[in-house]
């Protein structure tokens, strides 16, 4: 009898990570044009530990136009992120990845990372389907709109020049 025929389970032999009790599977897309500006310095690090308060992100890309640099999409990777670079409007497919978010049973919350109020109809379809709603923007230009239509709106501060804000956030929640 060879020894992997002696294996009745795998789940006995590799350790897999399981749901803590109550968590969260959280999907976040980030809209990287509007999002990712030299003005505003944003470190998407700081996104994912914010994130991390309210659950485990599973899915976590950032949406890119053409004009991309070689050294963004390596920054976004190494940050634990994946790139999808996109020929034409980036809010379309965004708006496309995240009706799949939304009609994945996998994923209980949908967040979105934009300051654009075109997204305002995924928020209410996402809260339609009974998906909890994350809407990670900074000021200036974050739409009050999307802001008051989530269930946890976050507001980061963008870093000034010499200076580093930490993780400094409003939340309103409801």
């Amino acid at each position: 009898m060879r020894s992997f025929e002696r294996l009745t389970s795998l789940k006995d032999y590799i350790p897999l990570k399981r749901r803590e009790a109550g968590g969260k599977n959280i999907g976040l897309l980030v809209d990287g044009p509007n999002m990712l500006r030299k003005e505003f310095s944003l470190n998407l690090d700081i996104v994912r530990k914010i994130i991390a308060d309210f659950g485990d992100m599973r899915v976590g890309k950032v949406l890119l136009n053409q004009y991309a640099s070689d050294k963004l999409i390596e920054a976004i990777v190494n940050q634990g992120f994946t790139p999808v670079v996109v020929a034409g409007d980036t809010d379309v497919y965004m708006a496309v990845e995240a009706m799949e978010l939304i009609y994945n049973p996998n994923i209980d919350v949908v967040a979105l990372m934009t300051r654009d109020a075109d997204f305002l109809p995924i928020i209410n379809k996402a809260k339609e389907n009974g998906k909890e709603t994350i809407v990670v923007g900074v000021e200036p230009g974050f739409s009050a709109a999307l802001q008051n239509s989530a269930d946890h709106a976050i507001v980061l501060k963008a870093e000034t020049k010499g200076k580093h804000n930490p993780d400094i956030r409003e939340e309103n929640a409801y």
